[in-house]
């Protein structure tokens, strides 16, 4: 796989390129934001309306951009920027930025990976539990004063020994499966290519792998390669028995599709921390008792935000000595 941009030993900009301006694209976290105005002097990249003058008076002095996986870098911005060499990302997503245009450019772009893999993986294996045994649904029950008025609430379904399919078998994907074993599952997967020597079942498309399992987790990345990879064919495949539950990102899924089988009973239930839209989330979708609704929060755990922090800065550090990253995204 090839570095997006430039390799370690060709990405070293000039010394002027790597002693200009920082420049933050979109919000981050409180500290990260402190810490690049106090110790970085970054710019911050205004709204639209100031953006024209803003950029004639400053692009040219930026050389590093850092965003998250909610706002990016389009290719407009990379445009503005002549002198851009390195997106830093706070987090491990980085479909809002338009990587092939920062390649063309040779301009390095970095996220952070691996940190925030194990709390992604719990809050997966959580859904699953949630949408299973209708935990939130049965809060919400008990606090209603339903249980006292209607008596015992419905029988929901076990998680133990359900197959399980999983798209997008990466880090986060594998840290799922390695938890899912626990409880007894048989574990089958979908990737664009095979994994060599996986202990799990390989199903070259998304469609036959929903087909085989009861519970189907979504874990890949995001961007145009596989936006709608879940369409209206996987969740029909899936069907009145099974599950979706997705921690990757909403655009994998056809929103529109999955609810309206989630309000038909052509799914039995979701758990999903991730929609198409972010914060907007379907007004059908906020009145189905079948459905767990989370506002993308994934890596949102002290531990690891403060971890994606520490390697964000470590990235802009690094490529502002040097002109390399720490964790350069890879093609």
């Amino acid at each position: 796989m090839a570095t997006v941009g430039a390799t370690e030993s060709s990405a070293v900009q000039s010394d002027s390129n790597r002693t200009g301006r920082v420049l933050r694209v979109g919000p981050l976290k409180p500290s990260l934001m402190d810490t690049l105005a106090g110790d970085y002097d970054a710019l911050v990249l205004p709204d639209v309306a100031e953006r024209d003058e803003f950029l004639a008076r400053h692009g040219e002095s930026i050389t590093a951009a850092v965003t998250s996986g909610r706002t990016g870098v389009d290719a407009t911005l990379i445009e503005q920027l002549p002198n851009l060499g390195a997106i830093v990302h706070f987090g491990v997503g980085y479909d809002t930025t338009d990587v092939d245009a920062a390649s063309a450019r040779g301009v390095v772009v970095s996220n952070t990976p691996d940190v925030l893999t194990d709390c992604v993986a719990d809050l997966a294996v959580g859904l699953v539990i949630d949408a299973l045994r209708q935990v939130s649904f049965n809060d919400r029950y008990v606090r209603a004063g339903r249980w006292v008025a209607e008596g015992n609430s419905p029988l929901t379904s076990q998680v133990t020994g359900k197959r399980v399919g999983i798209i997008g078998l990466g880090r986060i994907g594998s840290a799922i499966a390695d938890r899912l074993t626990g409880f007894r599952c048989s574990i089958g997967y979908h990737n664009r290519n095979e994994i060599a020597d996986s202990p799990y079942t390989y199903s070259p498309t998304a469609a036959g792998l929903a087909g085989s399992v009861d519970i189907l987790i979504v874990a890949a990345s995001g961007g145009s390669g596989t936006k709608h990879l879940v369409d209206s064919d996987v969740l029909d495949a899936l069907g009145p028995q099974g599950y979706l539950v997705n921690v990757a990102r909403g655009s994998v899924v056809d929103q529109d599709a999955l609810v309206e089988r989630l309000a038909d009973g052509r799914l039995a239930g979701a758990g999903l921390d991730v929609f198409a839209d972010e914060p907007d989330v379907p007004e059908k979708l906020l009145g189905l008792d079948n459905a767990v609704l989370l506002p993308h929060v994934g890596s949102g755990t002290v531990e690891t935000r403060a971890a994606m922090e520490a390697l964000t800065l470590q990235n802009l550090d690094q490529f502002l000595a040097d002109g390399t990253l720490t964790t350069p995204v890879t093609r």
